[in-house]
């Protein structure tokens, strides 16, 4: 048991740290701003600095493998709600290559503005996703028997088992 659990901690985390982690670090931007306002001393923050330390380590964490992550992926972050992504803001590069690539690899992929899921009936359930250029999806899946078809958009784009669905759904961290 002890080695499946450090087995699922050590792929969830290789599985998160490998998506983008450039960001605003604003969890530990409030760390620091609580720090800052706590005392106006400068040696009493020095000191508030060494015992919040643990405190500045989770925060860091936190922003390298989750708020950052979200950040690259939907052009905002989550915490400070501020946009466009790090990633994103113009700089004088070394490389240029932004002019060599289709216009879709230049920007934030995903920018939802509402999600919706209902429960269709006893066998299909939906999530709707409106982006916020208007556009909508509509993902949809049947379970047929063993199975679970779904659907984009009324077109089917594959079928899992019911036993791989629920494998995914323990092994998620």
């Amino acid at each position: 048991m002890k080695k499946i659990a450090i087995k699922a901690i050590a792929a969830a985390v290789l599985t998160v740290s490998l998506t983008g982690c450039i960001g605003q670090m604003a969890t530990s931007g409030m760390v620091m701003k609580m720090n800052l306002t706590a005392v106006d001393n400068r040696y009493a923050r020095a000191g508030l600095y060494v015992l919040m330390s643990p405190v500045y380590g989770v925060a860091a964490a936190a922003d390298l493998f989750i708020f950052n992550s979200i950040e690259f992926w939907t052009g905002t972050n989550p915490i400070s709600g501020k946009s466009p992504a790090v990633a994103d803001m113009p700089a004088n590069a070394v490389f240029r290559i932004n002019q060599k690539l289709d216009k879709d690899l230049t920007t934030a992929p995903i920018k939802i503005s509402a999600a919706d899921v209902k429960q269709v009936n006893d066998k299909s359930i939906e999530m709707s996703v409106a982006y916020a250029d208007g556009t909508t999806q509509v993902l949809r899946g049947e379970k047929d028997g063993e199975m679970v078809n779904f659907y984009l958009n009324d077109e089917f784009i594959t079928t899992v088992s019911v036993d791989e669905l629920n494998d995914y759904a323990a092994n998620r961290v």
